[in-house]
């Protein structure tokens, strides 16, 4: 198994729930984590909080859909540690309601931070990887949205089916290039992403982010010659997944 000793990562949502639960995990295991949310204090607080366990943590505010700020990110990381050994595409968020109740604008909205976001943020990270000795890898999380589908969430389902597909195509595409891609979907997790939306739903149907984050830091520690291109955590009791 590969260290972490050192290594860059880039965590997008890395200010909370299952992102903040990320970089904890890399954060301990030696990585050098860049934080980026676009909520600028939510990721300058986490951190900090790292920072002051003696973990190496840096903070972008940054909205994964508008692409001058992504370009703007990349290159920020790649100017203060001077390299980028792996993307965590994690950044996502949802609309509940019916199809006839979601406007066009909730639509791209929704489409464009959690399927155009990764799709930049990997162009852009795989320019960097390139160029490096070492390539490097990018984790994308989806859910198991992407692999059935339930009422009152279409832009989710549309956005993860087509990261889904992103992921698959980028997997073929870059190997070539020494940069691996991994698909992470992730059942349900006590996270506000979950539990800020539905106060009725019980938490012990749903799992510890801790836990899908040490997965991650699993996925960037295989060997150099082996990549696990897909990979599915789901919690014990998981509704979604039976």
């Amino acid at each position: 198994m590969n260290t972490l000793k050192n290594k860059v990562v880039l965590v997008t949502g890395g200010g909370r729930g299952l992102g903040a639960a990320v970089c904890e995990a890399l954060a301990r295991d030696g990585a050098r984590v860049a934080i980026l949310d676009v909520h600028a204090e939510t990721a300058r607080l986490e951190a900090e909080k790292l920072q002051q366990v003696d973990c190496h943590a840096y903070a972008i505010g940054c909205d994964v859909g508008n692409e001058i700020e992504v370009r703007s990110a990349i290159a920020e990381v790649v100017k203060v540690f001077g390299r980028l050994d792996a993307l965590v595409n994690n950044a996502g968020i949802d609309k509940t309601c019916t199809i006839d109740e979601l406007e066009c604008d909730e639509w791209e909205r929704i489409l464009r931070t959690n399927l155009t976001g990764p799709f930049m943020l990997s162009k852009y990270a795989a320019r960097q990887m390139r160029n490096q000795d070492g390539g490097g890898q990018i984790v994308n999380i989806a859910s198991t949205a992407a692999r059935r589908a339930w009422p009152n969430a279409a832009a989710y389902h549309a956005s993860k089916w087509g990261l889904l597909g992103l992921s698959q195509a980028m997997h073929a595409e870059l190997r070539g290039d020494r940069i691996k891609v991994t698909t992470v979907f992730a059942g349900g997790m006590r996270t506000p992403f979950l539990l800020d939306r539905f106060p009725d739903l019980d938490p012990g149907l749903l799992q510890d982010p801790a836990n899908v984050a040490e997965t991650i830091r699993h996925l960037l520690t295989l060997p150099d010659d082996t990549v696990i291109a897909e990979v599915m955590v789901l919690p014990m009791r998981e509704t979604s997944w039976p």
